[in-house]
């Protein structure tokens, strides 16, 4: 996919719009100046230019599929974003004959755009301002509503001080053909695992440190990766005490173990999961056919997810979320509800639904790669769509949704919850409306200034070597929490 630029284009949002439109083939932007038009070559392409004409703008776009060729003009008084994103996005919609589900937005957070829109006019114009403008289908902007009604007590009971803790196991028993996160599998990285795991316990020491000086108050507590039943039973009753230990745990009302793929999870582990009283687990099957399992690289079978599930219950555990994936290379839609329905028979409390999201780095995305998604966009949705009246009808509630590029369909991730079983640093993490605190390879803390929409990042070291080696700069950026939060009170006074 060829786009060229002319004039102050939104490069950002034209490039996001190509990719929406044909999400397999790589953008590459190229600029002009010249009075004559560039030359494509074969294959798709899209010019966006705006030129400024007595005092207004006009505002042109070509786009072309490599066969077909479109051209839309408009103008404006000013230098407007939508309208050079909306005149793409309807010759993009006429050229190829698809209209998303999701319209025209290619950002992460569409519920937090439409919490914006609802404050802004009231709940019914937000939502119906929210479905014209960005061209999202009824059924999507519903499903959002919803979510941002279900987000609401847990929004409106934050304070100023209070933050979310996130804690990265970045190791998993094998890498899975769809993944692109920073996780490495054992089998290669088991040296790196015991001092990664000591200098972990630091950083959550010295973040314990920074934020009892700043008088932040703990309200949720997530431990992630990876795949943190990598650890051992022993290391991870150790970090789920440190944290218990360096921390104020008084506000903290809900502390989540991501023990996520089946094959990791051990009577010990849950036990010791159990004896330090955590509240809330993660078991995610992705799949419930042997073969689609197979396919992404799992070497645990649909049994070994009944068998985790019930030794949990036996354990006392009634708060299990299950990852499910749409969207899986040799999956049909009558597979993907037997899965369904055999995670709603277990008695999953949480279901997250997501779209297969295939990055540049994945093992499906390499020559050689499965990407049979190509031709499923349907039959995704159609599962998707099951997954909604389905959970619907069981008395689940979505309470938090997001998206991503490259999804199957172009659709979303959405976790549903039993009454009473919400995860609130899901809610926090996707609608942004507190600091997260992250330690640990990859993570990265958002932290928010509770005066005024400003959202700062620390990012931390993406790979476990690095984090290992040069674990005194994680350290030492932990003190930007500080600096970032006597910026935010300062502007308060």
């Amino acid at each position: 996919m060829e786009l060229f630029l002319s004039g102050p284009s939104f490069r950002y949002e034209c490039e996001n719009l190509c990719r929406l439109f044909f999400p397999y083939s790589p953008v590459k932007v190229e600029t002009w100046e010249s009075p004559l038009l560039p030359q494509p070559k074969e294959g798709p392409w899209a010019i966006a230019c705006i030129e400024e004409q007595a005092g207004a703008y006009r505002y042109k776009v070509q786009v072309s599929d490599g066969e077909r060729t479109l051209s839309r003009e408009d103008s404006s008084p000013a230098l407007v974003e939508y309208t050079m994103t909306n005149l793409l996005y309807n010759a993009f919609v006429e050229l190829t004959g698809t209209r998303p589900a999701w319209g025209m937005l290619t950002g992460i957070h569409p519920v937090k755009l439409l919490r914006q829109y609802v404050e802004e006019r009231g709940e019914e114009a937000g939502v119906a301002y929210f479905q014209s403008h960005c061209h999202v289908t009824p059924q999507k902007a519903d499903l959002a509503r919803r979510v941002l009604r279900a987000q609401g007590p847990a929004v409106e009971a934050l304070t100023e001080n209070d933050f979310s803790l996130y804690v990265s196991i970045p190791f998993c028993p094998t890498r899975c053909a769809y993944c692109s996160f920073v996780s490495q599998d054992i089998e290669h990285a088991k040296k790196l695992m015991d001092p990664y795991f000591d200098l972990l316990l630091v950083e959550v020491e010295k973040t314990a440190q920074v934020t009892k000086a700043l008088g932040l108050s703990l309200v949720s507590v997530y431990i992630g990766g990876g795949t943190p039943t990598t650890l051992s039973a022993p290391q991870l009753s150790a970090l789920c005490g440190k944290i218990q230990q360096v921390f104020d745990m008084s506000r903290c009302t809900e502390f989540t173990v991501e023990a996520g793929r089946p094959d990791t999870i051990t009577r010990e582990k849950l036990e010791a999961l159990r004896e330090r009283g955590i509240s809330r687990i993660s078991i995610n099957p992705q799949s419930l056919s042997d073969q689609v399992l197979r396919n992404i690289g799992r070497r645990h079978t649909a049994q070994d997810v009944v068998d985790a599930f019930r030794l949990a219950q036996e354990l006392g555990f009634d708060n299990i979320n299950a990852d499910l994936i749409v969207g899986l290379p040799g999956d049909s839609l009558e597979s993907f509800q037997k899965t369904l329905e055999g995670v709603i028979g277990l008695g999953a409390s949480n279901v997250t639904v997501h779209s297969l999201a295939l990055k540049r780095s994945a093992r499906l995305n390499a020559p050689g790669g499965d990407l049979s998604l190509h031709s499923q966009s349907g039959e995704t949705a159609a599962m998707m769509d099951y997954s909604i009246q389905r959970l619907t009808q069981e008395g689940f509630e979505p309470y938090y949704l997001y998206r991503q590029t490259r999804m199957a369909g172009n659709l979303e991730n959405t976790g549903w919850a039993k009454p009473g079983t919400i995860c609130r640093y899901n809610i926090y993490t996707m609608d942004e409306s507190n600091s997260v605190i992250a330690c640990g390879a990859g993570g990265v803390s958002k932290l928010k200034d509770p005066y005024s929409s400003r959202l700062e990042r620390i990012f931390n070291f993406k790979y476990p070597t690095e984090y290992i080696t040069r674990n005194g700069e994680i350290l030492e950026r932990k003190d930007g929490v500080t600096t970032l939060y006597e910026q935010f009170r300062q502007r308060l006074h």
